[in-house]
């Protein structure tokens, strides 16, 4: 997961504006007592800091793998 894949992932669970305070505000404590932010910022991978988000916050586990980067063959025409 690169970190853009990471930002469209935070949005799109928990909304542009919500997903700002979930990764400046909530404290990972499975991420060393860091926050998002600051976890990615010390080098952390974005795909492991995602799931230490959706693991605190009770995301659905199909709601996990795959978040952020775009769907196969979907270029945005609503063609499925």
């Amino acid at each position: 997961m690169k970190l853009s894949e990471f930002q469209i992932a935070v949005d799109a669970e928990f909304g542009a504006g919500y997903g700002g305070v979930v990764v400046n505000d909530l404290v990972l404590a499975t991420l060393g007592g860091r926050t998002a932010r600051e976890a990615l910022a010390a080098g952390v991978r974005p795909r492991e800091v995602w799931f230490a988000l959706c693991d605190a916050t009770d995301v659905p586990e199909e709601r996990r793998h795959g978040a952020g980067r775009p769907v196969p063959g979907d270029r945005g025409h609503g063609d499925r």
